[in-house]
């Protein structure tokens, strides 16, 4: 399942990146490693298991998977889900449903001081979505409170 600047671009906002961001089971990542490495991809240092290169188009790949935390990777109520339950297909591609970046971003942002930026990607969904504070109500309560902090300020500040 795609994360990260490609998913946010799915769900209508284009940010700049240099990596793909990706979610794996743990046994998906086992098997893109068996069969995968050395036909076009390979880790990026040795001994790397989640960070990847592809060698034909030299862009890194960074993989998440289930079960892990957003952020600071410490334990709380928003965790990696299984791809097969939250993502989306568009154009064959399996993408992070709206509800689960957005959600990620928030424990993110939330959690480690250096991932500031996740909390200013979610209010630009916000602003290009539409999205209202009542959103939240699709998400994870841990984040709720701080969507609609974010929601409420996209609505105060001046339109561009």
């Amino acid at each position: 399942m795609v994360i990260g600047a490609l998913a946010l671009f799915e769900h209508g906002y284009a940010r700049l990146t240099e990596d793909i961001d990706l979610v794996m089971t743990p046994e998906g990542l086992e098997a893109f490693h068996r069969e995968l490495i050395g036909l076009g991809y390979l880790p990026a240092f040795q001994g790397a298991k989640k960070r990847l290169r592809s060698t034909t188009e030299d862009v890194f790949i960074e993989v998440m998977t289930t079960g892990e935390y957003p952020g600071d990777g410490k334990p709380k109520p928003v965790s990696i889900p299984n791809p097969a339950a939250a993502s989306i297909e568009i154009e064959g591609v399996q993408f992070a449903t709206l509800e689960k970046l957005i959600e990620l971003k928030l424990a993110s942002g939330m959690t480690a001081p250096h991932r500031l930026k996740d909390l200013a990607d979610v209010q630009e969904l916000i602003k290009v979505r539409g999205l209202q504070p009542e959103f939240a109500e699709r998400l994870n309560p841990y984040v709720r409170e701080k969507f609609v902090e974010l929601a409420e300020a996209v609505k105060q500040s001046p339109k561009d």
